[in-house]
């Protein structure tokens, strides 16, 4: 295996925005005086995790959905060869991956969805509670993803983060994408969330 090109700057770009926009409106969230900073983070989230659902059917490919849709068994048999220590190498996302990423898309959509209720003064206390409940279990969720994370890093001898930044991993040659994939895609990203802080 060699270094190859796996993850597309958009991809990586909404990683990282989704991120900072996460850890932004969560330590805002309690303060009144940061209401609007708090509002438009999640209005960011919002324009990110629709840019990603596009992404994950248009994008290159292994920022597609279907590049990382595994069954159950295949997610079991991946935390097996973790547990021993031997984990199976992907180029793309790997089955336990794949799962914390549609758990998180499912939680942030949820999330910025009641947010926007809270916001409009829709539904009152009770769509409050679910929203700050749905943020603690993205927070909880994003507590674990950063452990497989880490684990994965460790036990692979790669570190899965720094590939997030340079959107570089070990791989096979065939399973590089093009040099500039979805270069468009940021062009796109980028009017999704300047849309959202305008909004």
């Amino acid at each position: 295996m060699t270094r190859i090109r796996v993850w597309d700057a958009p991809t990586r770009i909404g990683h990282w925005l989704l991120a900072t926009a996460f850890v932004v409106a969560w330590v805002t969230a309690e303060r009144e005086a940061w209401r609007l900073v708090h509002v438009k983070a999640g209005y960011v989230m919002l324009g990110v995790l629709a840019f990603r659902l596009l992404w994950g059917a248009i994008g290159s490919r292994h920022a597609r959905f279907a590049a990382f849709l595994y069954s159950p068994r295949a997610v079991l048999r991946y935390l097996g060869t973790l547990l021993r220590g031997r984990p199976e190498h992907y180029a793309g996302h790997n089955p336990a991956g794949a799962v914390a990423i549609f758990v998180l898309l499912a939680l942030g959509i949820a999330v910025t969805v009641t947010g926007v209720a809270v916001y409009e003064d829709w539904g009152g206390e009770r769509i409050a509670n679910w929203h700050d409940g749905l943020a603690d279990a993205m927070l909880a969720t994003v507590v674990v993803h950063l452990a497989g994370v880490l684990a994965g890093s460790l036990l692979h001898r790669e570190n899965l983060a720094l590939a997030m930044v340079t959107g570089d991993k070990r791989g096979s040659a065939g399973e590089a994408i093009l040099p500039g994939a979805g270069a468009w895609g940021c062009v796109a990203l980028a009017g999704v969330v300047a849309f959202a802080l305008w909004w």
